[in-house]
């Protein structure tokens, strides 16, 4: 059998929402008075990016027959996304998150309707063959029917030669509770995703303040051989099984104009490096260039600048 050309760089499995981002600044939800439209989630956050990189993208997602999901539609294909996989589901309008704007993690409402409803059927063994990476998000994880097709499809790719990799975008409301989401989290850890967790996601996980060591060792024990930690304003640590570990700092950023999507800038850019095979320490520099690039955007990287330029 001739070997299969692996020509869709990122698969990213999870969920597509619409974000309305406050538009007063530095105040919770409560005194935000309104709020401004933007397509969200934190894997189509890495597809968009992705494409905007050059990359060849494809997102495996479900949203309502209604206006929003025509706007995710729209939105996508403008960027070069392919959304041959993101099903419409009839009677479960498309989800929607309100998100505080804030220089600090945001505070945030979820309404979550169409995108937890992916099914095995969008997610073939042909698509896993042309596939170099396997993206998901512990959000898209944490609830079911999309729980089971993940971890289904994330076995079947790791067998077939895929590279998966999660966001452990860890928040206790959208979980039963916290027992279920460390099973899930350590049954795809064993396919050993690269992993991008941050301070907050692990301040929410493990419930107190964990050294950074032990954090990698938890990780590494559970047969993950490369962890990268995102630090905010203090930028990066990377632990790779058995080596030093490795730590940059941030790129300073005058004015902070939303932190929405950092984390997914950062990790977009750090996958995006990782698939045209450059040493370790230049994805980590390469994605902190991508992130201080987001945090001086509202709602998403630029359109009018060529990214690629900027960062090669």
């Amino acid at each position: 059998m001739e070997n299969e050309i692996k020509n869709i760089d990122i698969l990213c499995v999870g969920e597509v929402l619409i974000d309305f981002i406050g538009h007063q600044t530095e105040v919770l939800i409560n005194n935000t008075r309104d709020y401004h439209r933007y397509l969200g989630g934190s894997p189509t956050n890495v597809a968009m990016n992705s494409a905007r990189l050059g990359l060849k993208s494809k997102m495996v997602a479900t949203v309502g027959n209604d206006g929003f999901g025509e706007y995710i539609f729209e939105r996508l294909n403008q960027v070069g996304v392919n959304t041959d996989s993101i099903v419409k589901v009839e009677n479960k309008p498309t989800s929607v998150i309100f998100v505080s704007r804030s220089q600090k993690t945001p505070d945030f409402i979820p309404y979550r309707e169409a995108d937890y409803w992916i099914s095995e059927n969008q997610i073939s063994a042909d698509l896993l063959k042309k596939t170099k990476i396997y993206h998901t998000t512990c959000f898209a994880l944490s609830k079911k029917p999309a729980q089971t097709t993940i971890l289904k499809k994330a076995e079947e790719a790791y067998n077939l030669g895929c590279k998966l990799s999660i966001d452990i975008n860890y928040a206790d409301e959208l979980w039963e509770d916290k027992e279920q989401a460390l099973r899930v989290i350590k049954a795809y850890c064993k396919f050993n995703p690269l992993i991008k967790i941050s301070e907050d996601d692990m301040l929410r996980l493990f419930e107190h303040v964990v050294p950074h060591e032990e954090i990698f060792e938890f990780f590494h024990n559970e047969g993950v051989d490369t962890i990268c930690l995102t630090l905010g304003s203090k930028g990066v640590k990377l632990s790779q099984k058995n080596k030093e570990s490795i730590q940059l700092p941030a790129i300073r950023v005058e004015n902070v104009m939303d932190t929405t999507g950092a984390g997914d800038a950062f990790w977009s850019g750090f996958l995006f490096a990782y698939i045209k095979e450059k040493p370790i320490e230049e994805c980590l520099e390469i994605a902190l260039q991508l992130a201080a690039l987001k945090l001086q955007n509202v709602g998403r990287l630029p359109d009018n600048i060529n990214i690629l330029s900027k960062l090669l």
